[in-house]
């Protein structure tokens, strides 16, 4: 049966959000989370195919147990916990505020029940609605930062939430979709083309300012020098990754880092994930709207950072730096500013699955959303990085080693999340996200290239 109905909300509220406004935006984003699992049946709730996903259920329970642990525990006078082994079951890792039940054995909590699960982020947004109100309230200014973290934190766990489901429907024979919706097909992929970037010194990240959100890993605002680049105008599609396929790239150890060609090897990569051949030779694609055909002009996504190096190294080019994705974008955003943000497929559009990039019409195509574009930077803390004191600064600092940076959002991001300094982060073999590839080149006027 459905266990849950309704649509997400079509007026979206902007990262500065002023106090009064707080409270509304905190409904809208608490409903969207479970407006989205509109279409699921009470099964698909507790799905967990590799320790990597997590279960729906788990989902919606852990952004209320954010809420709970660092907002109406130490801040709202008489609050009483829904369920006391919550603190437990659905903490993820923060280690400052206790024990975790195991991650990859979150497929084994049949109980709570998908129905406690709704109760309990319904006793938590009461409580909230309470503490928003307060306008007196010694730490105000406290609650209302935190407020605004875990609305983003849960801007977060709405992506998770789709890209982990698909993941698990993928495992079914079945193969369930979210959504039963054929996805538009693009014409003949756009031609690629690339923009010159003169380099200099650049700004880079962002500086806290009450008046706007950003995640601490986006601090401090610092300078970076960059020498003269190119990128490409569009992300590479499906056209791109099937003639790296017809060329052998997948057994050529030549266009491998070490580490990306073991991983080939030990997993028998011979396509992106999510892709499958029929015996007549013709491709699909598994999707959330189901498995549809492959459309050659579509942006290619679900592609690790490895297979991302490899596809540049087969094309004469590289990956970008993330001090050179930042650049592009704000002097993108400078150039083009109402197109920047309309060019790409976001969470509100009703896609969950990047479309073709449209015909050049100056600027880079889908810089935002569609998909998250690989960087050759490692995620590592910027000069000066101060992570926040006490258990909220397990929140991004812990994880600054091994992974590589990504930017720019996906289609199922949400679109008042995403911003030019937004750093997202994976291992560089991940490749259930809705990740893709935009190329970069250095700019020697000495070669013309």
């Amino acid at each position: 049966m459905n266990v849950l109905s309704g649509n997400a909300p079509a007026r979206p509220i902007g990262n500065a959000d002023p106090a009064e406004m707080l409270l509304t935006h905190y409904g809208q984003v608490r409903d969207a989370s479970l407006a989205y699992c509109a279409s699921l049946q009470t099964e698909d709730f507790g799905l967990q195919a590799v320790p990597e996903t997590s279960p729906v259920k788990w989902h919606l329970a852990h952004t209320a147990w954010f809420f709970e642990t660092f907002l109406l525990c130490p801040f709202l006078q008489g609050y009483t916990r829904f369920n006391a082994e919550y603190a437990y079951l659905f903490n993820s890792y923060y280690n400052g505020v206790g024990a975790q039940f195991p991650r990859a054995s979150r497929g084994l909590l049949s109980r709570p029940t998908v129905d406690e699960v709704i109760g309990y982020r319904a006793h938590v947004d009461d409580a909230m609605g309470r503490l928003l109100t307060q306008q007196d309230h010694p730490e105000r200014a406290t609650i209302l930062a935190r407020t605004r973290l875990g609305l983003h934190h849960e801007y977060q766990h709405q992506e998770l939430l789709f890209t982990d489901l698909k993941y698990n429907f993928h495992c079914n024979p079945l193969l369930p979709a979210w959504q039963t919706a054929s996805l538009p097909v693009g014409d003949t992929p756009a031609p690629q083309s690339w923009h010159r970037f003169a380099g200099g010194l650049s700004l880079q990240g962002i500086d806290e300012h009450p008046d706007r959100f950003c995640f601490d890993n986006e601090t401090p605002r610092h300078q970076t020098l960059l020498h003269p680049f190119r990128l490409a105008a569009r992300p590479l599609c499906n056209a791109d990754v099937l003639a790296f396929i017809a060329e052998g790239g997948y057994r050529n150890p030549a266009l491998w880092l070490a580490d990306g060609w073991a991983r080939v090897q030990e997993a028998g990569w011979q396509h992106p994930l999510y892709w499958q051949q029929d015996r007549h030779g013709a491709w699909h694609i598994f999707t959330l709207h189901g498995l549809q055909p492959l459309d050659p002009a579509a942006t290619a996504c679900h592609l690790s950072a490895y297979e991302a190096d490899a596809l540049a190294r087969w094309a004469g080019a590289r990956l970008p730096t993330e001090a050179e994705w930042e650049h592009a974008a704000h002097a993108q955003l400078a150039e083009h500013p109402p197109a920047t943000m309309l060019n790409g497929h976001f969470l509100d559009q009703g896609l969950r699955h990047p479309t073709a990039a449209a015909a050049e019409s100056g600027g880079l195509q889908q810089l935002f959303g569609s998909v998250w574009e690989w960087t050759a930077s490692s995620y590592a803390p910027y000069p000066g990085y101060q992570p926040a004191p006490g258990a909220i600064g397990e929140y991004n600092g812990k994880f600054m080693c091994n992974q590589l940076v990504l930017r720019g959002g996906s289609c199922v991001s949400a679109r008042q999340h995403i911003r030019p300094s937004y750093r997202n982060f994976f291992y560089p073999g991940d490749r259930w996200q809705f990740s893709g590839v935009r190329l970069a080149r250095d700019d020697r006027p000495e070669t013309g290239t």
